[in-house]
């Protein structure tokens, strides 16, 4: 595996799993998605200010560039991509907008998080030029955002979703999950566990109540629950076809997001 700063001539066509670093078996799946697709897969890390409204949490952000190289090599990455921030912005800023669903649900606690999100992928779409790029369903708001952004300004990149992966806990796998102490992380199975539980419910209405169980840890802050439209993002009703439980809150000081596709909704006669 190359480790590049700059980018140099690519294999092409190529996949692409862009990161912020701190990689974990999660991201070694979608490295792997990424090598069934082509042959040369590039992986970039890049810890992008834009995204992060509060500068503690960017400077909390966790860095382990060594084991970084490791773990994508063993996933099967070709090239490992670690551009600076002025390999990325060269020049004056231009950001993307998220619109109306960039300020819904993470964005009411993130403000401005989705346009630096759209503005980095942007970037780094059109520097890499992939014929692929891999994200994980974890981020689900991202993961629609990024598809309707790519669908519009890059049509010849097909946006790969891949599954969330999880601890043996139930716990989706998060770079910040390193800041949860032994308690905090216990107290987090309650997230996948509510989502299970709702998840298996004939209807949205009682999927709803199922997931407002988290209530139950005292420990977990809940920043939003709902159950949503895939295809939309618009609150499901009980006619959705594809609907999807998103949940967000915070554990000791480490602020987690989770979701889960729904059973099928009942058809009715």
């Amino acid at each position: 595996m190359k480790e590049m700063k700059v980018l140099t001539d690519l294999n092409r066509p190529c996949a692409f799993v862009p990161t912020m670093g701190a990689l974990h078996a999660g991201h070694q799946s979608l490295i792997a998605k990424a090598r069934e697709l082509c042959d040369e897969v590039v992986v970039s890390v890049f810890v992008n200010p834009l995204q992060f409204e509060d500068k503690d949490d960017l400077a909390k952000y966790p860095r382990t560039p060594e084991r970084d190289a490791e773990l994508a090599a063993e996933a099967g990455a070709t090239i490992l991509w670690t551009p600076d921030y002025e390999a990325i912005y060269p020049n004056e800023i231009t950001k993307l907008s998220a619109g109306a669903l960039g300020a819904k649900f993470e964005g009411v606690h993130r403000p401005g998080h989705f346009d630096g999100v759209l503005t980095v992928v942007n970037r780094l779409f059109e520097l890499v030029q992939p014929r692929y790029a891999i994200f994980g369903e974890k981020d689900f708001q991202q993961l629609f955002l990024i598809t309707q952004m790519a669908r519009n300004l890059h049509p010849d990149i097909e946006i790969v979703p891949a599954p969330t992966i999880r601890e043996i806990t139930g716990l989706a796998m998060s770079s910040r999950n390193v800041r949860l102490s032994e308690n905090a992380r216990t107290a987090a199975e309650i997230i996948s566990q509510v989502l299970r539980e709702s998840a298996q419910k004939p209807d949205t209405a009682t999927a709803l109540l199922a997931l407002k169980e988290i209530s139950r840890e005292p420990l977990f802050t809940l920043d939003y629950l709902e159950i949503i439209d895939e295809e939309t993002f618009e609150v499901a009703s009980e006619e959705t076809e594809k609907r999807r439980a998103i949940i967000a809150g915070w554990i000791d000081g480490v602020r987690l997001i989770d979701n889960m596709a729904m059973k099928s909704a009942l058809v009715r006669a």
